[in-house]
């Protein structure tokens, strides 16, 4: 029984990155065997097991072979029997086919460092083509590194797309390396890989392109979103299963466009009717993560001047106004007319 430290971590070790997480290959050892030694079986699918100490993952070395469709459609194998090179021959990438020994030797059957000096993404097998979510993988590792895909990666890639095993990608899966995607350095890089091997437009026909992003996922999201149509925006949301806080604000810059658009020239009636309709007073931080959408847009969008028509509204005691009127009713007004005051003071 041997147990190595395998892919990202050995990746990013070796790039001199931030190791967070260390997965772990055991060669040679049971599931009787692991409970015995006190790992905690965690594993559905396979035989993985928690540390008992540090709580970092173990799995028992396997293999994989294609017996359906989608990502699912795997018959595992995991025994004492199977090397090491048997398990770093399934997986997506040389770049996270290595390993290292327990005194730090580096194994690397399928030449992964010399494809990270040079920068490239290449497939380790043919068995890359059994899971579409790896070219999801590919797209979002070229917008992470800024690597090459290989030619002969980017044309299986190409070949996957076409025989429509892609058309059985689930929706969680796609957001959840899309979403990562999203969020790494250079997110356009994401999305050049996955038009130029023809998956681009099968995920995402509202999004021809993607700028260069920046903030919080909800706001890069959000951005993408902003010239699409509210159905469209709805269609994509729906057909990706988008989280709710990710959805509404996109939503949200979709529905205000116009109006952050006519912000420039816009009475402090109007500029009041939007933070209003933007629900601005009840959820500020939202408002705010929209201007930064819109601001985007610059300079068609004057973000400043909204933010200085909230940040006088915003400075109005609602509370107090509420406690000095008796009628109900006239509550709402008499806030509103303060707020006004303060933002035509303001502009």
């Amino acid at each position: 029984m041997k147990a190595y430290v395998v892919g990202g971590a050995v990746r990013d070790e070796l790039l001199g990155l931030p190791v967070r997480d260390r997965d772990h290959v055991v060669v040679g050892a049971t599931p009787q065997e692991m409970v015995e030694l006190g790992f905690r079986p965690v594993g559905k699918d396979f035989p993985v097991f928690l540390h008992p100490e540090t709580h970092e993952e173990y799995a028992l070395a396997r293999t994989e072979r294609k017996s359906g469709r989608g990502y699912k459609g795997f018959t595992v194998h995991a025994a004492p029997d199977v090397t090491l090179e048997d398990d770093l021959r399934r997986r997506d990438l040389t770049i996270n086919a290595m390993a290292k020994d327990e005194d730090g030797t580096l194994i690397d059957p399928f030449h992964g460092k010399e494809d990270l000096q040079k920068g490239v993404l290449r497939h380790v097998s043919e068995a890359f083509a059994e899971d579409p979510v790896r070219i999801l993988r590919v797209a979002r590792f070229a917008a992470r590194f800024g690597f090459a895909v290989a030619p002969e990666t980017l044309a299986l890639m190409q070949r996957m797309v076409e025989s429509g095993e892609t058309d059985h990608l689930v929706p969680e899966r796609v957001w959840q390396e899309f979403s990562k995607g999203l969020t790494e350095a250079a997110p356009q890089r994401m999305f050049e890989v996955l038009e130029a091997c023809g998956l681009r437009p099968r995920l995402f026909p509202e999004i021809p392109h993607c700028e260069k992003l920046q903030g919080p996922l909800p706001v890069r999201f959000a951005r993408l979103a902003w010239p699409l149509k509210e159905a469209e925006v709805e269609a994509l949301c729906g057909r990706l299963r988008v989280p709710n806080e990710v959805r509404e604000l996109a939503l949200l810059a979709c529905r205000n466009r116009v109006a952050l658009r006519a912000a420039r020239l816009a009475t402090p009636q109007a500029l009041l009717e939007l933070l209003k309709r933007a629900d601005a007073f009840r959820r500020p931080e939202r408002f705010r993560e929209l201007l930064e959408v819109a601001a985007r847009d610059a300079p068609l969008v004057d973000a400043a001047r909204v933010e200085r028509a909230f940040a006088a509204a915003s400075s109005v005691d609602a509370g107090a106004i509420a406690q000095a009127i008796a009628q109900k009713q006239d509550i709402a007004r008499a806030i509103d007319a303060a707020r006004l005051a303060a933002i035509e003071k303001a502009l």
